[in-house]
């Protein structure tokens, strides 16, 4: 991922927010010289096994895309997950100093790691079970896998392929206008927190927790 000095992010508590908070995530593979294969999952964050962490997640079985987690697997080749954090855009109208052209304020953060399947029937219960009661949680009667038969799920978890992606390494980016005066970042704030869209009232907080740097 492209970048900027002003725009690394470093900090590991707002990377682990983001692994958590935005957590259905893009899955990228390419193998063999192959064009590259994306699927849409949700995908669980396990942050303190080993030093970033591991991504727990599954697939259908009739998505062929986990032959190339085989693959990568025996290869030793990475795996690509795209996290997109909040996202916004962001007018001219909101500077204070010009001239000035649109732009888009983002967060993103890639991770790479080379995939395991787990194969252990028991085990993608549990994982399955651990991902439902994530989501369920706060809900006033939660529901659980565990109220389902046996002779229901095995079925279904026959159906999936679950894997593993202990992160390798991570690529984390804020684009915040950061390059920007402190007067502009004053004013994208307050349009964006003033806005209807949920995603520029995130990006505002995010932007109100950094300190404005000027040019």
């Amino acid at each position: 991922m492209y970048i900027p000095k002003p725009f690394v992010l470093t900090d590991q508590e707002e990377i682990q927010a983001v692994l958590r908070d935005y957590a259905f995530a893009v899955l990228v593979t390419a193998v063999d010289g192959a064009a590259p294969v994306a699927s849409h999952l949700p995908i669980a964050h396990a942050p303190d096994e080993g030093p970033n962490g591991v991504l727990i997640t599954h697939m259908a079985r009739a998505n062929p895309q986990w032959h190339d987690l085989v693959r990568l697997q025996e290869a030793g080749g990475e795996a690509l997950v795209i996290f997109q954090g909040p996202h916004a855009y962001v007018s001219p109208r909101w500077y204070v100093h010009g001239p000035a052209v649109p732009t888009w304020n983002y967060v993103a953060v890639h991770a790479y790691g080379i995939p395991r399947l787990i194969e252990d029937a028991v085990r993608v219960h549990r994982l399955l079970a651990d991902l439902a009661d994530t989501y369920e949680a706060g809900a006033a009667e939660p529901w659980r896998l565990n109220t389902l038969e046996e002779s229901y799920t095995a079925p279904k978890i026959r159906g999936i392929v679950a894997f593993e992606i202990p992160i390798a390494r991570l690529e984390a980016k804020a684009k915040l206008n950061q390059n920007r005066h402190p007067e502009d970042q004053q004013g994208v704030i307050a349009a964006l927190h003033d806005g209807k869209d949920p995603l520029g009232r995130e990006v505002a907080k995010m932007m109100k927790r950094r300190e404005p740097n000027p040019d």
